[in-house]
């Protein structure tokens, strides 16, 4: 690394990012100087949630307008229609069925916030309709899913987004960018953690009655029919199988992803090695597990995983964070910061080379949703395309399967997409779609 930007990243206390260069600006502020054709007509399926920020990374750039929203919650949908004209000005349609919304001509581009186990649907049918899509991660909640979206993109040929917006984002960008350039030598071993107490679940509830304005059977879609339980439905989901994979699938494929990019070749794992368990003494309601160690041995090196669903201390006196460990040094970044940690030269006894220490760093959602919104316009591929998102997904997927089906160790053929020494977590490659919901199917060929 040039000493001018060491110097930049170690002084400098008020830079771009720490002043907050990239800081959200309402779109409303910007003149109405966009022409019709530079204009991207955007649309959002499932707007509760993180879908709905989203939404607003994408009406704070000049140029985009709201042209719909979709959520199955007649009540969420009516906030957020509100939230839209009261911000920014615009009017977008409302939806129920995501079906209708895709039938509006003028949807450039969509955004998927609904549960995981929508995300294939929404996705491939968005793709069908001619839109382009911003999908948020993970890609879906099974593996099979993940490749059939791929399959879709490629097919329909449509830009596509996945939400894993680190690799947008200064702190980690610039991590790997050292490791490429060899200024920790050699990398050995990632070890990666998550610890965060939304992760033993939500207090038990009884089943209820669904909430008024509430479509809940389209809401559960080609999940499996169930009652109605608050902590199956909004915000607490995850923790379900049907619908996610728990903490594992929520942040552990952001940050599985930073080891993966560090790979000179990026791939599936071919071999993992799990304990999962529920650790937490608190009384929860919940599927997925609180607590995983994993072991993704590869030809470069070692990807290491910890997660501790309850908890909120970790290693560094980070809750999460990545050590990129290499010979020379230790990389150790989150979202905002990233720290370097030099290994000890006993001949020299000096260190091998200079600490550095940066930690003005911001969110990075915004130049996430700018790389897609640029990439729309020129058709370029975005910096997650759905295969970055499938490997990804897979880092989260076969771990949960091996809890799920008390295999600690699973061996995967990425080609053949099958595992070789497990029959039983070969079923849980694809879903079984509740009718009158099927599996998409893409055509080959064009």
């Amino acid at each position: 690394m040039k000493n001018s930007r060491r110097k930049f990243i170690q002084k400098t206390g008020s830079s771009a990012l720490g002043l907050g260069l990239f800081s959200i600006i309402p779109s409303k502020v910007w003149a109405s100087t966009t022409a019709p054709n530079d204009q991207i007509n955007v649309a959002l399926i499932g707007c509760n949630g993180h879908g709905f920020s989203i939404l607003r990374h994408h009406l704070n750039i000049e140029g985009v307008n709201c042209a719909a929203i979709c959520d199955v919650d007649e009540n969420v949908l009516g906030r957020r229609i509100k939230e839209v004209q009261d911000a920014y000005g615009q009017n977008p349609k409302p939806y129920k069925d995501f079906r209708k919304l895709l039938e509006q001509k003028d949807i450039d581009a969509v955004i998927v916030g609904s549960p995981d186990h929508w995300h294939c649907l929404h996705m491939v049918s968005s793709c069908e309709a001619g839109k382009d899509v911003y999908v948020e991660k993970p890609l879906a909640n099974t593996i099979g899913e993940c490749a059939l979206m791929v399959e879709a993109a490629e097919y329909y040929k449509r830009i596509v987004q996945v939400g894993q917006q680190q690799r947008s984002g200064y702190t980690f960008s610039e991590s790997i960018k050292m490791i490429r350039s060899g200024e920790i030598g050699k990398l050995r071993k990632v070890n990666i953690w998550s610890n965060f107490n939304y992760g033993s679940g939500a207090l038990p509830a009884e089943d209820g009655p669904v909430p008024e304005g509430v479509d809940y059977d389209f809401w559960l879609g080609p999940a499996p029919k169930r009652s109605f339980n608050k902590n199956r439905f909004h915000g607490s989901w995850r923790h379900f199988w049907d619908y996610g994979g728990g903490l594992m699938s929520d942040w552990g494929v952001h940050l599985l992803d930073m080891g993966v990019w560090a790979m000179q070749k990026p791939a599936a794992p071919a071999q993992v090695l799990t304990q999962a368990s529920n650790t937490s003494t608190d009384i929860r309601q919940r599927e997925t597990f609180d607590s995983m160690s994993v072991l993704y041995p590869h030809d470069e090196f070692t990807i290491q995983w910890d997660m501790l669903g309850g908890l909120q201390q970790g290693p560094f006196e980070k809750p999460y964070g990545v050590a990129f460990i290499g010979e020379k040094g230790t990389i150790v970044a989150d979202r905002r910061s990233f720290q370097l940690f030099p290994e000890w030269d006993g001949e020299k006894q000096a260190p091998k080379i200079s600490p550095l220490k940066f930690t003005e760093g911001t969110e990075s959602h915004n130049l996430h949703v700018k790389n897609f919104l640029d990439c729309v316009k020129s058709r370029e591929t975005p910096i997650c395309p759905p295969e970055t998102g499938r490997i990804a997904a897979l880092y989260a997927h076969i771990p949960n399967i091996a809890g799920r089906i008390n295999e600690p160790l699973l061996n995967w053929d990425d080609g053949r997409r099958i595992f070789t020494n497990s029959t039983k977590a070969n079923d849980y490659i694809l879903p079984e779609y509740r009718g009158p919901w099927k599996l998409p199917k893409i055509p080959k060929g064009k």
